[in-house]
């Protein structure tokens, strides 16, 4: 946490309410997001117990599993589930633009660039909390090596005709939702959170209603008051008044109101059974389906705060600028839209289970770049991300006080001009430290020549850092209008590199040692989960 973001957390203690911690929206927001707030059964994390889900606020589709051990009713809500979903993700993929991707040559072994299809927009999916974005991640793995009856008509327990694909967008979804910055799968309370400090701790922001309590308090309260009410309050019958959908359920609610309600959904289904004529079976239905009803109701009262809720975040998120690389991360999560659709149109199969060990490292890497990345970026479009890197010696600000021509050495002199910076940060400089600023969208660098004796007693203040300037000034002896700093302008400058460079090369898959997955063999078919005694009710 920095020094700057622990400031406003005290600050939000002291004044009742969340404080910003930025000045702009640092994640993509759709126009038509698709809200999903699921809810698992307890002790069970891959049983979905319902779900609130749509694009429209005030009319959201409600899905209920009203006996999660039944693998046929699991498959029901799946199936339905996998009607909303699927019909507004294609609704993306077919929308598309033309767009230049590096490839190699097969021939050649040379980077081209070759032109391709790229998605114009991509779908999105918000889920109130960190822990949804695991659920979802769960179901997908649980569903997308099922096989159909289509495609087996010997297997047991066939799924519905488009669970298995639902399985493989989800998984996609979350996978994709590991990746710093992306915002195909973003959790609400994870958005939230990265716009404003609140007066408690990381882990308590990961309540919803908690976290809008200290953003956006009811009138005449403290964030404190709110957001403890939020978390404890409850009511007559105790049960919690604001029902966090985790997407775990309260014990209070499994127990006493759920629980009960199983058993008479049970009971009702075992005497339709057991009917013996027409007019007792329209009776016990009507038992039936009261039953049915009664554990929609009580899903739904658990679930419509949060759907609430969730809306009230995007509308919070809204109301801020976009920052200027958000639109550059987000045509990053079309491409990846747009590679899985074209995989999934290609007839590949199902992702692994596993990883093997160079798409494993490739996906490390690429998450620790991006997190490099993201930072980067974060900072250059917020003053307020900025101030914080500035007080971690990272940055560092200041007026130009002398700019000075001088030029390198060797038969084509080029320009290197010395520009003194004064600034009150202390940034952590070493010898011939590289430093870049932005400049015109792309980062110009310039090395660290020393301090000024002349910093010390001046009337201003401040230290007097003296820099090279290397790059981006143009080919011509003369630099180019506007590459250098002048007199007086404001300037700021970072330690750290505004873009990251790729890693080393990895070996293909079938040329890793037997420690990593090698020598090459024979493809291990991916097979479904084995039915166990527990799918059957």
């Amino acid at each position: 946490m920095s020094l700057i973001t622990t400031l406003a957390r005290l600050e939000a203690v002291s004044t009742g309410r969340a404080q910003p911690a930025a000045t702009v929206r640092h994640r993509h927001l759709s126009d038509h997001p698709l809200v999903l707030v699921p809810l698992t059964t307890a002790g069970e994390a891959g049983a979905p117990l319902g779900a609130l889900v749509g694009t429209d606020r005030d009319a959201p589709q409600l899905l209920v599993v009203p006996q999660p051990r039944d693998r046929d009713l699991r498959f029901a809500f799946l199936s339905e589930l996998a009607d909303i979903v699927l019909p507004y993700v294609d609704g993306y993929a077919e929308s598309v633009e033309a767009a230049e991707r590096n490839e190699t040559d097969p021939e050649t072994g040379k980077r081209v660039k070759v032109e391709v299809e790229l998605c114009a927009d991509a779908p999105q999916l918000i889920v109130p909390s960190r822990a949804g974005v695991d659920f979802l991640r769960l179901l997908g793995r649980s569903m997308r090596f099922r096989r159909t009856a289509e495609q087996d008509p010997e297997t047991p327990y066939p799924a519905p005709p488009r669970v298995p694909l639902l399985g493989r967008w989800l998984t996609h979804f979350g996978e994709r939702a590991r990746m710093p910055g992306s915002s195909l799968l973003p959790a609400m309370t994870d958005l939230l959170a990265r716009h404003w400090s609140t007066g408690q701790s990381t882990l308590e922001d990961q309540h919803l209603g908690a976290l809008l309590a200290w953003i956006d308090p009811p009138e005449g309260r403290s964030g404190a008051e709110a957001a403890l009410e939020a978390e404890l309050a409850r009511d007559e019958q105790g049960q919690l008044r604001h029902p966090p959908a985790g997407p775990a359920t309260d014990p209070a609610f499994d127990n006493k109101l759920l629980a009960p309600a199983f058993e008479r959904y049970d009971r009702a289904r075992t005497a339709l059974h057991a009917a013996e004529d027409g007019l007792e079976a329209d009776d016990r239905l009507g038992a039936l389906t009261a039953a049915e009803e009664e554990i929609r109701g009580l899903v739904l009262s658990r679930t419509r705060p949060t759907w609430d809720a969730v809306w009230h975040g995007i509308d919070l998120l809204r109301a801020l600028p976009e920052g200027a690389h958000v639109e550059e991360r987000w045509t990053r999560d079309r491409w990846s839209f747009t590679g899985h659709r074209d995989r999934v149109t290609a007839g590949e199969p199902p992702q692994p289970r596993r990883d093997d060990a160079v798409t494993a490292a490739n996906k490390l890497a690429s998450r620790e770049r991006e997190q490099a990345r993201l930072e980067a970026q974060e900072a250059l479009d917020d003053p307020l991300v900025m101030a914080g890197r500035r007080l971690a010696g990272e940055a560092f600000a200041g007026e130009v006080t002398d700019v000075v021509m001088t030029y390198s050495e060797g038969k084509r002199p080029s320009p290197r001009p010395l520009v003194t910076v004064r600034t009150e940060d202390r940034p952590h400089l070493g010898e011939r430290a590289k430093v870049y600023r932005s400049l015109g969208g792309k980062p110009q660098s310039a090395e660290f020549v020393g301090y000024e004796d002349s910093a010390e007693g001046s009337p201003e203040g401040g230290a007097l850092i003296v820099l090279k300037i290397l790059d981006k000034m143009g080919r011509g002896k003369e630099p180019e209008a506007g590459s250098v700093p002048e007199k007086g302008d404001r300037v700021c400058f970072t330690l750290f590199e505004h873009e990251q460079r790729g890693g080393a090369k990895l070996p293909e898959p079938e040329d890793t040692p037997w420690t990593h997955g090698g020598p090459p063999g024979e493809a291990v078919q991916e097979t479904a989960d084995p039915v166990t005694p527990e799918d059957v009710l």
